[in-house]
């Protein structure tokens, strides 16, 4: 009875496995699919660090501007202009999957995967702009 039960479980060996899924070849769905997953796991993870950061305010104002002071140096604003394409691309491919599923653009999903790259890359750079041109003007003094 036993061998019957262990003949009709389908068994693989985890190695193999690895292996064949890593070279598996991925066109861009795939990529879509595995950068929509990444982006929301890192927008769980800001979520805490969010609220985490906000903690302060239970011990001050002056704690909590203190805090907000170390949030206003350039390393975390490089942080959240990264923050800001993660949700860039987690939004517009969010857009692109609902045109994907209800407006019959399963022909177009691979244009659309494109044109919401080509869109995003112009909004980082914009946002990048507006971010950082009072830096850029204090250094090239304007």
């Amino acid at each position: 009875m036993a061998e019957e039960i262990n003949k009709k479980i389908k068994t693989f060996e985890q190695q193999q496995w690895i292996k064949e899924n890593l070279s598996y070849k991925k066109d861009s769905g795939s990529w879509a699919w595995i950068y929509h997953r990444i982006s929301g796991i890192a927008l769980i993870g800001y979520l805490f660090l969010h609220v985490y950061s906000l903690s302060p305010l239970s011990q001050g104002k002056a704690a909590f501007q203190h805090k907000m002071e170390l949030y206003s140096t350039p390393f975390f604003m490089v942080l959240e202009w990264i923050l800001f394409i993660v949700v860039l691309f987690h939004s517009l491919n969010g857009i692109r999957i609902v045109l994907v599923d209800w407006a019959d653009g399963a022909k177009y999903h691979k244009q659309l995967y494109r044109f919401s790259w080509i869109i995003g890359i112009i909004l980082f750079f914009a946002m990048g702009f507006i971010m950082f041109s009072h830096e850029i003007l204090r250094v090239f003094g304007k």
